[in-house]
């Protein structure tokens, strides 16, 4: 962001190593400072108990990052309803929404629908989809999310919720930055069970999207 004192360092080309990994800075005026604590900044200001906000962790490359997904669901003036996607794919986004009115029965066709990734972070992985479809039912409802959960998981066509990868990784981001509840897909229990991750955190599993939001 130019307004800000804020800029992310991204590799788009390396022989040598993967493409994913991700380096915020902060611009003062002895230089680019390394930020050591992303997550800390990217929820800065979060509006709590807000209906259509959640956070979801995601994985840029081998760094674990907590961010806030933001929707806005209103009732469209408009013959078409409008969709409008920020920092996500707008074919994930139609295609997450399709699956919210067929597996879930919200009638979302008459509605406009606003989604945004606060802080300028483009999420690019499965795994945010169901922080996605959270927001989006929040904000269709009404309804305001915990502020204390972390949610994450691939969404399918069929209203599954699939496993995620380093899931660990993700659930230790959310111990360290004060979150009491985190769900997750049904496909990452057995591996999580078996390690002491889990400790100081209460993990809920859902295996369809209808689980999930039930525990929301």
């Amino acid at each position: 962001e130019r307004h800000q004192n804020y800029r992310i360092l991204r590799a788009v080309k390396n022989r040598f190593g993967s493409t994913n990994e991700l380096g915020p800075f902060e611009m003062r005026q002895e230089g680019l400072i390394e930020v050591g604590n992303p997550s800390g900044l990217l929820l800065d200001g979060r509006a709590k108990d807000q209906s259509g906000s959640v956070v979801v962790a995601s994985l840029e490359g081998t760094r674990p990052m907590l961010l806030e997904v933001q929707a806005l669901v209103t009732p469209t003036s408009f013959q078409m309803p409008r969709r409008m996607a920020t920092g996500i794919d707008y074919n994930r986004l139609t295609m997450l929404m399709a699956v919210l009115e067929k597996k879930v029965g919200m009638q979302l066709y008459s509605f406009d629908a606003y989604v945004n990734v606060v802080g300028g972070i483009r999420l690019d992985e499965p795994a945010c989809d169901m922080g996605i479809i959270a927001s989006i039912a929040g904000s269709f409802r009404n309804k305001p999310i915990a502020s204390e959960i972390v949610v994450m998981g691939e969404v399918g066509l069929t209203g599954e919720v699939r496993p995620v990868s380093q899931a660990e990784k993700r659930v230790m981001e959310a111990m360290r930055m004060g979150f009491r509840k985190c769900i997750l897909p049904a496909g990452n229990k057995s591996k999580l069970a078996q390690d002491s991750t889990g400790d100081g955190i209460e993990l809920l599993y859902a295996g369809t999207v209808e689980e999930a939001l039930g525990y929301l």
